[in-house]
């Protein structure tokens, strides 16, 4: 018998959920998605032979939401399946594990202090300094280990049959990103999927590999690099095309990312929006003119873009049959954690852990350092561009809740 309760209130701009022993999930949701503000509910769930029954419930409409996330959740750590059988991962340094590590490139985080923080206190190739929301994605849903980067030694065996990620630190929807810092473009991660897919259906054969790539969770996180380590730094791109212009050619390549993808037998697909690019420390610092508050001109931008991508995906859903694409707001949670740190257990927002915590990041964060903090739990940011581990479950839980169409 499996046995957890649950507790969930809302408090104003929130929605809690405390699930002990077993787990501890926190979602945040805005009123505006249906929760009242003021609302509290007690609730506590059962699980006896696969049976669920959930008691004391009292909430409005849209608390069959979460009563159906937790009951997934209940029944894969009943049964001991994880929820979708396999992730598949693209994009850049924000879910990079390990790819960049067997690169010639200076953007590499295999050394510390990344890393410190990991279930193996050593650096891994993330770039945190320990695990990546989507480290914690891949936990929540039921799996016992992470999906491999498919550059590394790991990427064999089974250990393929439960993903595989080809995520490329400063690769981005732009191939010429990608080139610029010698990461894995993502036409080349493509490339590399295709290659993937033949090793599986060498091992389970052609049904059951396609059953597999359909029901798996094809995540791509993109953009920023594309921005913030190209467009903004780059004088010739600045000359001929505009933020919005460059942001429009952007859409384009994610179009043809999805299409593409779709081809191959993807079904179930989510893509990070930027997150509010001009509250990264590092941004802040490189074109903040001194002040020690959020770029409003790069969050602009970061908005912009995602409407576009937004709208985008609504279309590309529409017109291609049976595609679930979901589209993972990350910019204001983000955004809520750098105005409200407190709120979400932070005490510093503005400056990183690492180093001075205003621009270091790679190469830069390292050993050496001088003035890395020696706890990063209370950082919002790990380094000059990355988000710590714990900014990074906070944000897990999140995505979570927005992912629920994708897993149900």
């Amino acid at each position: 018998m499996v046995r957890f309760f649950i507790f969930h209130r809302n408090e104003a701009m929130k929605t809690f959920f405390t699930c002990d022993p077993l787990l501890r999930i926190n979602f945040w949701m805005k009123p505006t998605k249906g929760i009242p503000a003021s609302r509290s509910t007690g609730f506590k769930i059962s699980a006896l032979d696969d049976v669920f029954s959930i008691k004391n419930i009292e909430c409005y409409s849209n608390c069959s939401f979460f009563v159906s996330l937790l009951a997934v959740l209940g029944f894969s750590i009943v049964h001991g399946d994880p929820l979708v059988p396999a992730l598949i991962i693209f994009g850049d340094s924000v879910v990079d594990v390990g790819n960049n590590n067997n690169l010639y490139t200076l953007v590499k985080a295999n050394f510390p202090p990344y890393g410190r923080d990991f279930v193996t206190h050593r650096p891994t190739g993330r770039f945190c300094n320990g695990k990546l929301a989507l480290d914690f994605i891949a936990e929540y849903l039921g799996f016992t280990s992470y999906p491999p980067a498919y550059l590394s030694q790991d990427a064999r065996g089974k250990n393929l049959l439960i993903g595989a990620n080809f995520a490329s630190g400063a690769s981005g929807y732009y191939d010429r990103t990608a080139d610029l810092y010698r990461a894995i473009s993502l036409n080349q991660q493509l490339n590399y999927y295709k290659e993937y897919q033949t090793k599986v259906v060498n091992m389970v054969g052609t049904n059951k590999a396609s059953e597999m790539f359909s029901g798996a969770i094809h995540l791509l996180s993109a953009g920023s690099s594309d921005f913030i380590q190209n467009y903004y730094i780059n004088p010739l791109l600045n000359a001929v095309y505009s933020p919005d212009q460059f942001s429009d050619i952007l859409i384009t390549y994610f179009i043809n990312f999805i299409q593409n993808l779709y081809g191959m037998g993807a079904r179930r697909v989510g893509v990070t929006t930027l997150p509010p690019t001009g509250c990264l420390p590092a941004a802040i610092t490189l074109f903040g003119f001194g002040s020690n508050k959020c770029v409003a001109r790069l969050n602009r931008n970061a908005i912009s873009f995602n409407n576009k991508l937004n709208t985008t995906s609504e279309s590309l859903q529409k017109g291609l049959p049976g595609l679930k694409l979901v589209v993972f707001d990350i910019y204001q949670p983000l955004l809520d954690m750098f105005t409200k740190p407190s709120n979400n257990g932070f005490f510093e927002a503005r400056k990183a852990c690492c180093g001075t915590g205003t621009i270091e990041t790679s190469f830069l964060c390292n050993a050496m350092s001088v003035g890395t903090c020696s706890n990063a739990t209370g950082y919002l940011f790990w380094d000059g561009y990355h988000p710590s581990e714990a900014a990074n479950k906070v944000l897990a839980g999140d995505l979570l809740a927005q992912g629920i169409s994708l897993i149900s």
